[in-house]
């Protein structure tokens, strides 16, 4: 008998992560809590960007549960605790030194930029972190009737990411069921962490299937392609915009420029001159806040990190890393490269164009030949950076705060940048077992990629795998 599990969001789409597993009558605990994005739906069919509120019982929910940070896996936790949630937040030593900063943000965005709400939130939701070490296991239920151990692995998607193994036992559960949820697998080949290991075995799998349709573009190969994309834009005097999600994606990307800026220095290329005066601008300050956590968090970096700063050199903090910090100085940077023809590389958020400093940079670029966007992320449907994705290419337009802007520049898409593990990496999670599951259940995908995923596991597995999409 498999164990009762509640999806109460990114069952049709890739955001709003929230599942809830029952371990005795109504007893049970979240894994996630995120918020919906773009266009995607909340559980009952409706749009779910503006659904806010825990639609589900929460009396008997002892625990939350985050396999990270990013805000659609950890968003509505202000509902949650306005609906009466009461337990722990258990999450991975590093999640839990980023999630204040990621909370707090979230808040302001969301519910209010008064200073002391925010500070009132953080007071109340900090003492309830529970940092948990990888690897080790943690009882969070136990009665005379049934025990739950959960344990936190490495997911390698961002800093601090993991997958969560639940054991349940007891009387319950005379034969012990184990069920994983994988949060966001990452990718092999990520820059700063390391690759994530499936698991020995699973009763029940909850699995994300964000790229269970397609191949990521060779990873091995991805720093070449991202020095063309700027090389071009060397040649024309043009900016290229990075828009990137503050935690995750902008430290790997600062670390790969890095590495091209060091290679170019102890190998020059055509283009060595132009990429030594090269500015790299992060116009983001929550990104810049970010960037110094993952400093702080170098214990938890892969091998080749490591020894790079063993090396003596800096992957996140060097000279022509330029941070901006004010909104005056903000708006200056973008009038600037929008009118010279000085090459740079601008790295803002928000990662879909939804808001934040890099609609600014797209509002004064986009209808410029000369200047780039690059996507190195998943575009939801609904957002901005679906829409230029999508029609850029084609010479099309998208709105930008209500105006209309058609896209002259030059539109670049890059998976093997993505922190989402592609489909032979989600089959490899499951076949690399050393037993296989008995059941996988397919979330956090649009509808059409978890039935294409469904049916590829199913021939990978020759049909020994329940599959539930």
């Amino acid at each position: 008998m498999n164990p009762t599990i509640h999806h109460h969001g990114a069952r049709h789409g890739v955001t709003g992560s929230c599942h809830q597993l029952f371990v005795e009558g109504d007893n049970s605990f979240l894994i996630d809590c995120g918020l919906f994005q773009g266009t995607e739906t909340a559980p009952d069919g409706r749009a779910g960007a503006d659904r806010l509120d825990i639609d589900f019982p929460i009396a008997g929910i002892g625990a939350l549960v985050l396999t990270h940070v990013h805000i659609d896996h950890c968003g509505r936790l202000p509902w949650l605790l306005a609906a009466g949630f009461k337990g722990p937040i258990l999450c991975s030593e590093p999640s839990a030194r980023l999630l204040p900063t990621v909370l707090a943000d979230a808040f302001q965005v969301g519910v209010s930029r008064d200073r002391a709400m925010v500070e009132r939130y953080l007071d109340m939701v900090e003492p309830r972190i529970r940092a948990l070490p990888y690897g080790k296991w943690h009882t969070i239920y136990r009665s005379a009737g049934a025990t739950c151990r959960i344990r936190l692995q490495r997911a390698g998607h961002i800093l601090g990411s993991a997958y969560v193994e639940c054991e349940l036992s007891g009387a319950a559960w005379p034969d012990k069921r184990r069920v994983i949820f994988s949060g966001d697998l990452g990718a092999p080949h990520a820059p700063l962490l390391p690759a994530p290991r499936p698991p020995w075995q699973a009763d029940v799998l909850v699995l994300e299937t964000t790229y269970g349709d397609r191949q990521h573009e060779d990873r091995r190969n991805r720093r070449k392609r991202l020095q063309a994309v700027v090389e071009r834009a060397l040649e024309d005097g043009g900016t290229v915009i990075i828009p990137a999600f503050s935690i995750g994606r902008t430290q790997e990307l600062l670390y790969e420029f890095e590495d091209i800026l060091h290679t170019e220095r102890q190998r020059p290329g055509k283009h060595a001159d132009k990429w030594a005066g090269l500015k790299i601008f992060l116009d983001s300050p929550l990104a810049q806040r970010f960037t110094e956590l993952y400093r702080a968090l170098q214990p938890f970096w892969d091998a080749e990190a490591r020894a790079r700063v063993r090396a003596g050199r800096q992957p996140l903090s060097y000279d022509q890393l330029v941070a901006i910090d004010t909104h005056e100085r903000h708006l200056a940077n973008v009038q600037r490269l929008a009118r010279s023809r000085e090459p740079a590389i601008v790295i803002a958020a928000s990662g879909m164009c939804a808001g934040g400093r890099v609609v600014n940079y797209l509002k004064a670029m986009l209808g410029d030949p000369r200047h780039d966007v690059l996507f190195v992320g998943y575009q939801a449907r609904g957002t901005p950076g679906h829409a230029i994705q999508t029609y850029g290419p084609r010479g099309g337009y998208v709105e930008l705060d209500g105006e209309r802007i058609d896209i002259r520049a030059g539109v670049h898409s890059m998976s093997g940048y993505s922190a989402h593990a592609d489909q032979a990496d989600l089959t490899r999670f499951v076949t690399r077992m050393r037993h296989l599951p008995g059941e996988v259940r397919l979330v956090h995908g649009e509808d059409e990629v978890r039935a294409a995923f469904a049916r590829h596991l199913g021939a990978a597995t020759a049909g020994k795998v329940r599959i539930v999409a």
